[in-house]
C-alpha cells in the first residue's frame, strides 16, 4: 500500500556531495518519521538520519556535520544532502518511513513502516 521510491544516489569522488530524495505515495492516513539508514553486504542495517513531520533530526554519529536530512510534507518526500563524502559512505542507502494507515489508528498511535529497495551510493576515486 506505500511505496517508496529512492533517486539520486551514484558514483561519487571523496569530498564531493550528493542529494537522495525519497517520494512516499499511498492511500494512507499520513506519513510520519522519514529517514535514511545505510547498508553494506553482510553488515547490518545502520542509521542514517530521520525527521519527524514536525522537522524534529536524528543524525547517526558518522555522518553529524556532513550531512542534512530535510522533507517537504506536501510532497511527502524526503532528502539527504550529503557533502564531504568519504569511501567509508559506500553503501546502499535505503529510505524508511512510518505511517498511520487510517485515523483509527493516528488515535491509537498504531504505527506501520516501510522501507524503500534503497539507492547506490558508491564514494571513490
Amino acid at each position: 500500500q506505500v511505496h517508496l521510491v529512492e533517486s539520486g544516489g551514484g558514483l561519487v569522488h571523496p569530498g564531493g556531495s550528493l542529494r537522495l530524495s525519497c517520494a512516499a505515495s499511498g492511500n494512507v492516513f499520513s506519513f510520519e518519521t522519514m529517514g535514511w539508514y545505510s547498508q553494506t553486504p553482510g553488515s547490518q542495517r545502520e542509521l542514517v538520519a530521520t525527521i519527524t513531520r514536525a522537522g524534529i533530526t536524528v543524525y547517526g554519529d558518522s555522518v553529524k556535520g556532513r550531512f542534512t536530512i530535510s522533507r517537504d510534507n506536501a510532497k511527502n518526500t524526503v532528502y539527504l544532502q550529503m557533502d564531504s563524502l568519504k569511501p567509508e559512505d559506500t553503501a546502499n542507502y535505503v529510505c524508511s518511513t512510518t505511517y498511520f494507515y487510517n485515523a483509527e489508528d493516528r488515535l491509537a498511535e498504531l504505527r506501520s513502516t516501510s522501507w524503500g529497495q534503497g539507492t547506490q551510493v558508491i564514494v571513490a576515486s
